[in-house]
């Protein structure tokens, strides 16, 4: 097939390679980007690949939770422009929706809506003669602008809902927190959920590595072999070696293996053991997730 500069582009953007890196990456897979991004990663020419699913969206994030800390519930909702996103009339909408999935207990954990998504012919909570889609393309016409629930939440939990919120409404985590419902597992659910919202050293994916795709893993163990064999080393030394970047890429990316984001000298591990002992309670983090807008 042909390669096109717009496919050498985006490989390019995904990444960070050289474009004649990107062309001739692109040749030997046939066209194929992912391919392409895996032989760039094995050859050592491109690191881990960059977020390429960025949406470029604006609107509101918003975060619902029950007096009690039982129960929260987050939802997006996409717009085109700041201006509308900002407009009293569509925060208050997306507001409205936020209290409309909290209210909705057959809601667990996330759910992907979109423009076609399942969950929009939900009876509307505030007048059950109307459907949730029904309200998103009334907002719609209204602004002149595309909008759209892109995508909800909601825990309920016997422990706590931990949550954070951007000021902005540009981003925001809620994290289960089980084991107990006091005051430290409060703190530690607040704790949790800021951590996640930094993203830092990366987003967590899991909360540990049992949460983690195990396809996920064999592909990075391949590519990690392929470029350790690339660099010279024999077959069965880059096997071995492979082992610990394995467990530190895991250490990044779940979130119980990361160094804490207000004092990197213990790890989310540490900081819910310690919190535990110190309550006397078998605290866990169970379950989080974390919307940004213009990120999936």
């Amino acid at each position: 097939m042909s390669i096109t500069a717009k496919d050498v582009a985006d490989l390019r953007a995904r990444t960070g390679a050289g474009m004649m890196d990107c062309k001739k990456a692109l040749e030997e897979t046939a066209g194929n980007i992912d391919a392409a991004i895996d032989l760039l990663r094995k050859k050592g020419i491109a690191k881990a690949e960059k977020r390429a699913d960025r949406a470029a969206s604006e609107g509101q994030i918003v975060i619902e939770l029950a007096a009690d800390g039982t129960m929260g519930a987050m939802i997006e909702l996409n717009c085109e422009t700041d201006f509308v996103g900002r407009n009293d009339e569509f925060v208050a909408l997306a507001k409205q929706i936020a209290q409309h999935v909290a209210r909705d207990a057959s809601v667990d954990g996330l759910v992907t809506v979109g423009a076609e998504g399942a969950y929009l012919a939900t009876p509307w909570a505030f007048d059950a003669s109307r459907s949730l889609g029904e309200v998103v393309k009334a907002a719609s016409a209204k602004t002149g602008e595309k909008v759209e629930l892109r995508r909800v939440a909601r825990f309920a939990t016997t422990g706590l809902v931990g949550s954070y919120l951007h000021f902005n409404g540009k981003a925001g985590v809620l994290a289960e927190v089980t084991g107990g419902n006091g005051a430290e597992a409060a703190e530690l659910g607040k704790h949790i959920a800021e951590h996640v919202a930094a993203g830092v050293p990366s987003v967590a994916v899991a909360v540990d590595q049992g949460g983690v795709d195990p396809a996920f893993i064999a592909r990075e163990r391949e590519i990690f072999v392929a470029q350790a064999v690339e660099s010279g080393k024999p077959q069965a030394i880059a096997e071995k070696m492979v082992e610990g970047r394995i467990a530190k890429l895991l250490g990044e990316i779940t979130l119980l293996g990361q160094p804490w984001v207000r004092d990197d000298k213990q790890t989310i591990k540490d900081l819910v053991a310690a919190t535990a002992k110190a309550a006397g309670q078998p605290l866990a983090v169970t379950r989080f997730v974390r919307f940004k807008m213009g990120e999936a």
